[in-house]
């Protein structure tokens, strides 16, 4: 009976390991930001609402290293892990957002079924400019874009409501004593296709991901409009 107990242990280790794809021993994705700042800060022109400039909301050139053996597509999402759980504070007169406030964590960017040749996607690619009411999920030359968190929380705006595809940048409340850290992840997977459509969400994304990861990387860029945490420029 001890015997027969220790067969099906070793058959019930050995489903739960065929249910998630092989991650390749070691192999990490290099991923890259282009346009950042010395300190590692995103253009202002790649915010949703930067402060007095005209451009903005222009995606950020990325890049990254090729997938191992296997790759037939690439997702990558990007994060916000700082958001304050607390919308009621956001901005609001006379209130700051300390440091050590609860955080949530929002997608500003989500496109998946990348084609495997493809790593990289250039400024403006997918997004030349912030667009009311959002630019539209689905196909694109470089991938499936899904809706990001703007769809949600510009929801009862007037003059601002849809559903916001692919790439839409920064916005941290200007009273947050924390510099907002925006995590991209680029995902290796075994499958041309994730198979969703229409406004699907980065947790969607990562459901449908799940058994199919190969390898990853990130990389991570940062943002604030509090001026006392904007870092002074230093000379090149």
């Amino acid at each position: 009976m001890t015997r027969n107990k220790s067969i099906w242990a070793a058959v019930s280790v050995a489903a739960a390991f065929s249910a998630t794809a092989p991650m390749a021993a070691d192999f990490t994705l290099s991923v890259k930001f282009e346009g950042l700042d010395r300190s590692g800060r995103f253009a202002d022109s790649a915010a949703f609402c930067p402060p007095g400039i005209r451009s903005k909301d222009v995606s950020p050139g990325v890049s990254w290293s090729a997938g191992p053996e296997g790759t037939r597509s690439y997702a990558l999402l990007m994060t916000d892990p700082d958001v304050p759980q607390d919308f009621s504070l956001i901005n609001k007169p006379g209130t700051t957002i300390p440091s050590d406030a609860p955080r949530i964590s929002v997608f500003h960017w989500v496109l998946t079924d990348i084609p495997a040749g493809i790593m990289s996607i250039g400024e403006g690619a997918e997004s030349e400019g912030l667009v009311p009411g959002g630019k539209p999920v689905g196909v694109t030359p470089h991938g499936l874009r899904g809706a990001n968190v703007y769809t949600s929380f510009l929801a009862k705006t007037d003059g601002m409501a849809g559903t916001y595809g692919g790439y839409d940048g920064p916005c941290p409340p200007i009273n947050d004593q924390r510099i907002h850290h925006y995590t991209l992840e680029v995902v290796a997977l075994d499958v041309p296709t994730l198979g969703l459509s229409g406004p699907f969400t980065g947790e969607d994304v990562e459901k449908a991901m799940a058994g199919h990861i190969l390898a990853s990387g990130e990389a991570i860029a940062t943002y604030t409009l509090n001026p006392s945490l904007i870092p002074t420029p230093t000379a090149k």
